[in-house]
């Protein structure tokens, strides 16, 4: 069995072991090299793609839980969906989601995820009091900011590149009511979707869907959706997948002229240019999860997604060079997501810095790297960087200018064994 990665790209073969006891990964760590551990396989790229990879999803028991501290104690093979179905009726949520609930909490970890409230609450490794984490030699550790520092600063959002997390203590968040608040905000242009995010920047959650492909005064049009927590005591959540892509489709349907004419649609159906609606928390924080195998859309050869972060100071001009680029190129797609983010954190690879990042889906098909390269100067141009837990192809110089701890992070594990046993196609790629 080879495991593959979200956007089915690149293929290979691999060894895979699955973890279910501490006991039979020591022997295989000191075994092996080029080891990654691999959660739920919702990584865009190649950053838990190796020779040898540890399936870590088995490893999913949950532990404890402090109700007094909203504390829970979880193998990192846990979904965070299993959290969500276990304690939204008892009044708790996750304080950091990503766009995904299928990912694994050894994988936020590694990722370092964040979401639509990163500029009041920041990354996922604001809500994690500790970790343990099995070591190049076998040892396992316990890990905190406080008694571990460095580990903890290249841990998160190290991309797997320290160790094999075991378990993880998390802090959740106090809600009465699985129902959101939103209000949608539609705009005409990018200054109206920057001043927008400005005016609702006290929401403590805000995300805009941007029409990639509009072009001259329309560029970077958008829907900006904001919202909050009700307070209904309304708790009965449950969640259920009925829809499904049973097969990948053919390349040729994902063109230009499809993303344009669903664009255009998703853009009218929008009446006003402020309405508010109350939504369930799967539609606000989770629309794609819906749709099983929602990555069969893209064909056999797969897709990427290509997220860059500007600081906020020239995020309104670099981001219209980029989506201008984009849009002359007809090679947009139909999920492009613009986010505001708040100040940077201490850990070496974490992605977010103080402003407002792009991200969007490309099918895999010919002349894509090319643009995309051309992206990647505009951003290095305006001091941005690229997201590996999305990434497949950023060269190694582009990347690093990007990350200004890379050269402490690549200290790190070279002073503790890690750069030999603990390798992905992805770190192999740009040298971490």
């Amino acid at each position: 069995m080879s495991l593959l990665s979200w956007g089915k790209y690149p293929k290979i073969k691999n060894t895979v072991f699955r973890f279910e006891k501490e006991e039979i990964l020591k022997p295989i760590i000191k075994t092996y090299r080029s080891i990654i551990p691999y959660g739920n396989g919702r990584s865009y790229g190649d950053s838990a793609l190796s020779d040898i990879v540890i399936h870590m999803r088995p490893h999913d028991y949950f532990i404890n839980f402090d109700e007094q501290k909203g504390l829970l104690h979880v193998q990192s093979g846990v979904l965070l969906s299993e959290i969500l179905e276990s304690f939204v009726p008892r009044g708790w949520f996750l304080k950091i989601t990503p766009g995904t609930k299928l990912i694994t909490v050894g994988g936020a970890i590694a990722s370092d995820v964040h979401g639509k409230n990163h500029h009041v609450e920041g990354c996922f490794s604001e809500c994690v009091q500790e970790f343990e984490i099995m070591l190049a030699d076998g040892q396992v550790t316990t890990c905190s900011k406080e008694s571990t520092p460095e580990l903890f600063k290249a841990t998160c959002g190290g991309m797997g590149l320290t160790g094999i997390i075991l378990n993880a203590k998390i802090y959740l968040k106090k809600i009465n009511s699985q129902f959101i608040d939103q209000t949608t905000i539609k705009t005409k242009n990018l200054k109206e979707t920057f001043d927008a995010f400005e005016e609702y920047k006290k929401s403590p959650y805000s995300v805009a869907w941007i029409d990639c492909l509009a072009k001259g005064n329309n560029i970077g049009r958008c829907l900006l959706m904001v919202g909050d927590f009700r307070d209904d005591g309304q708790l009965d959540y449950s969640h259920q997948s009925n829809l499904s892509v049973p097969f990948d489709f053919p390349s040729i349907t994902l063109n230009s002229w499809c993303v344009r004419s669903f664009n255009w649609l998703y853009y009218k159906k929008v009446k006003q240019r402020v309405s508010k609606q109350k939504v369930d928390i799967d539609t606000f924080f989770y629309p794609l999860d819906a749709i099983q195998h929602w990555n069969r859309i893209y064909g056999k050869k797969g897709f990427t997604q290509y997220q860059c972060i500007l600081p906020k100071e020239s995020s309104y001009e670099g981001l219209k060079e980029i989506l201008e680029i984009i849009s002359d190129s007809g090679k947009g797609s139909f999920l492009a997501v613009l986010k505001l983010y708040g100040k940077a954190n201490d850990n070496y690879l974490s992605f977010p810095m103080e402003g407002y990042s792009l991200a969007l889906d490309f099918k895999m098909d010919k002349g894509l790297f090319e643009l995309l390269d051309k992206l990647d100067k505009i951003v290095l141009q305006y001091t941005g960087r690229i997201y590996l837990t999305k990434d497949v192809r950023v060269n190694k110089e582009t990347f690093e200018q990007g990350y200004p701890q890379i050269e402490t992070f690549r200290q790190y594990r070279k002073d503790h064994n890690m750069d030999k046993k603990f390798q992905s196609l992805q770190s192999q790629r740009v040298e971490i």
